[in-house]
């Protein structure tokens, strides 16, 4: 695609830097907008509430982000992120009553990073950032679309500089894309504009989950860097997750489902840890060292709007990241998803602008499939979690169980598992003759 001037990204989280990265290769300048001031590298940023827990760079946002900034995994490395990319020693699972046999990397491929949002996100905005094309509005923000005297066209987004006295202006775009995240106002904007808005789909899970930093020592966990303790449906509906971290730190997060929060304070803390279905956790942290105050965090629903099945959409706009779906976030997948995104959007821009943005989000769709299909099937398990169940649902759930179980003792199994909720793998993928047959013999 040649000849396109300006695009427009509104949000300097993740999921928007992300997306001025893809469009950086087609436009000659691409303008990134953001509400808040930059912090340094490392720091967290305000307008991202639950930025100092814990999150998770699965294995296939990790490859993308290395194909879109060649040598981000050396660089954060050599920052002191440590490197999962020995299952078999590094990662602690436990689900379905017990721990997933251990398996071994021999595919080559390389391990998850354990770095905090922060870091991930300094380090991503600060390689964006020196590219020629790229620039960015801080403590800016977007008011609305600007339609175009083309009928069925946006060519730009008004906006208000806050540090100017609130200065209000236009920014003129070939295309503007709204990265805002899950409050996006893109669904207001389109009915302002005479479209319908998408269509919406909610798993409500009421989830709480408190995060506390320790010093790490080699001699925990037997030298694991991961350790992850599952709800256990449909009794117990507390999780844990431990990961290791830049700067010799544990990031340890507990959570709950369905109202079921972890406290605040220490002592509660520790008693909710030894709550869990495995004592892993509770085991380290009883006599690490702390390095920071407990922190909180709540969660409602999942929420993912249709953008796909709309037959009427101005050209000029697209909608991405959290802003077309937001994951239940102890799954950990709302960063991998948006790289996914970035892909996308690289392929279809590729064909053109024309119709881009049924393209685009038939294209995403797809890639949300996979994840959504995973949070909705697990979030279900729960009988008073809200949200279509289907027959279908219930028989995955039932052979995910089933599953479980055999990853106790298989690690083939366990392998097969890893990948999907890595986003490696689809999930009928554990539906594999090989797979199924170990499945039922187990």
């Amino acid at each position: 695609m040649s000849g396109q001037n300006h695009a427009v990204v509104i949000g300097a989280s993740m999921g928007g830097l992300l997306a001025a990265r893809a469009l950086a290769d087609f436009y000659q300048q691409v303008t990134l907008i953001e509400r808040d001031a930059f912090p340094r590298i490392g720091q967290n940023r305000k307008g991202v509430p639950q930025g100092r827990h814990t999150h998770a760079l699965l294995l296939r946002g990790g490859e993308i982000l290395e194909g879109l900034f060649p040598g981000l995994t050396a660089d954060l490395m050599d920052r002191g992120v440590p490197l999962i990319n020995r299952p078999e020693r590094e990662l602690i699972w436990f689900d379905g009553g017990g721990y997933h046999a251990r398996f071994t990397n021999e595919d080559g491929r390389t391990g998850a990073l354990g770095v905090s949002r922060p870091l991930l996100e300094g380090y991503v905005r600060q390689r964006l950032l020196a590219l020629p094309n790229l620039s960015a509005i801080e403590q800016c923000d977007a008011l609305g679309l600007v339609p175009s005297e083309r009928a069925g066209r946006v060519r730009g987004v008004r906006i208000r500089r806050r540090v100017e006295e609130g200065a209000e202006g236009m920014l003129e775009a070939d295309l503007v894309v709204d990265a805002s995240g899950r409050g996006s106002r893109a669904p207001k904007w389109l009915e302002e504009m005479g479209y319908a808005p998408p269509e919406e789909e909610r798993v409500t899970v009421h989830v709480g989950y408190s995060t506390r930093l320790y010093r790490r020592r080699p001699e925990h966990v037997n030298g694991a860097k991961t350790v992850l303790i599952t709800p256990q449906p449909p009794q117990l509906k507390r999780l844990g997750v431990i990961l290791a971290q830049e700067g010799e730190r544990w990031i340890v997060g507990l959570g709950g489902a369905l109202g079921d929060y972890p406290p605040s304070d220490e002592a509660g803390f520790l008693a909710f840890a030894q709550s869990l279905a495995a004592p892993d956790i509770y085991n380290l942290i009883k006599d690490a060292e702390p390095l920071s105050e407990i922190i909180t965090y709540r969660f409602k629903a999942s929420l993912r709007r249709r953008y796909e099945k709309l037959t009427r959409f101005p050209e000029g706009f697209l909608v991405f990241g959290d802003a077309v779906c937001s994951f239940n976030p102890i799954y950990g997948q709302g960063m991998s998803v948006a790289a996914m995104e970035a892909l996308d959007l690289q392929h279809e821009l590729r064909r053109g602008d024309v119709g881009l943005w049924r393209r685009f989000f038939r294209r995403a769709a797809r890639s949300i499939d996979i994840p959504w299909q995973i949070v909705v099937s697990s979030d279900l398990r729960f009988p008073e979690a809200e949200g279509k169940r289907t027959p279908r649902i219930r028989v995955i759930n039932a052979y995910m169980a089933r599953l479980h179980r055999a990853a106790h003792r298989d690690p083939v199994v366990a392998k097969a598992f890893n990948d999907v909720a890595n986003l490696l793998a689809p999930p009928q993928s554990l539906m594999r003759p090989t797979i199924l047959w170990r499945v039922l013999r187990g």
